[in-house]
């Protein structure tokens, strides 16, 4: 079984991004998600990274970070309803809680944990898409300069995690036909097994790259691979989520304030970021003119 998260080509115009082009596409995503506060903006970014999720062909992945991420999300409003103690309207007041001591419910507590949690729902759809339609090796090779054994440890383990989670489920299918008389295996005894086989699969790799020179660093003449045709629309997209963001920002668009009570902006311009932001994640994925078209565009802009 295929986790939803793993790499896989896709077709159009993801197939072949280069690193730099999906960092920055996806990156504004997630930049636009932790510099704003405010709902609308948030649901905006959320748009965008859906946008980018169906363009890619990637649904599985957004509904496997959006399952993930609304989980985490619940525990957010949670933990921030019983740790921020402040808002002027109250939903529950006055009940006691181990060491908390008396915790009172107000709306505004709760507010502003469904914006914390907003947030990471909005990353985790832009990093699911990323890593599912982006080959990880691209992104990886960016680092080689830098970190050279960082890299190639992300990379193995980047390539272990699906071989681990094949491994849980054909485990789990072997307990499963071992007949009613038989004893149950437990969370123990699989973990143990899982444990094992990745240690052993570890020492193979290990023992393998070393017999293949990897202990004497990476070869000087590796070169990067070619780069699609369509990564330059991309990193366009990228750079005009965050300059709209920043023109956003400057203009004074997009505020957010839970208390005392709950204040946010919901003017013309927060909501033509939001419309905005979508679509320009929408651009890259737009089917190119054909060279007669385009010919006969240039042509006219130039007669103009």
């Amino acid at each position: 079984m295929r986790s939803p998260l793993a790499y896989a080509p896709r077709r159009g115009a993801i197939h072949d991004i280069g690193a730099p082009a999906a960092l920055a596409y996806f990156g504004a995503i997630a930049v636009v998600a932790f510099s704003f506060t405010n709902p609308i903006v948030l649901a905006g970014a959320a748009a965008a990274a859906v946008v980018a999720g169906l363009g890619a062909h990637a649904t599985r992945a957004l509904a496997a970070a959006a399952r993930y991420g609304l989980l985490l999300g619940v525990a957010f409003v949670i933990v921030n309803v019983m740790v921020a103690q402040r808002g002027a309207t109250i939903l529950v007041r006055g009940f006691d809680l181990p060491v908390l001591g008396q915790v009172d419910v107000s709306a505004e507590a709760a507010a502003e944990g469904a914006v914390l949690a907003a947030r990471i729902v909005v990353v985790m759809l832009a990093f699911a898409v990323l890593s599912a339609t982006v080959d990880p090796d691209r992104l990886l090779r960016l680092f080689r300069p830098v970190a050279r054994r960082s890299a190639l440890t992300a990379t193995l383990v980047a390539r272990l995690v699906p071989l681990a989670a094949r491994d849980h489920s054909r485990v789990r299918e072997a307990a499963a036909l071992r007949g009613p008389s038989a004893a149950p295996v437990g969370r123990a005894a699989m973990l143990r097994r899982l444990v094992s086989g990745s240690l052993d699969r570890a020492m193979d790799v290990a023992a393998t790259l070393e017999l293949r020179g990897y202990a004497r660093g990476a070869p000087r003449h590796a070169g990067s691979p070619p780069t699609g045709r369509c990564s330059w629309r991309f990193a366009v997209a990228g750079v005009a989520m965050i300059a709209l963001a920043v023109a956003a920002t400057a203009a004074g668009a997009g505020e957010f304030d839970p208390y005392p009570v709950v204040t946010l902006d919901a003017d013309a311009a927060t909501f033509a970021l939001a419309i905005a932001l979508p679509a320009i994640a929408a651009l890259p994925f737009a089917p190119p003119l054909p060279a007669r078209r385009r010919r006969a565009a240039t042509q006219e802009a130039v007669g103009a």
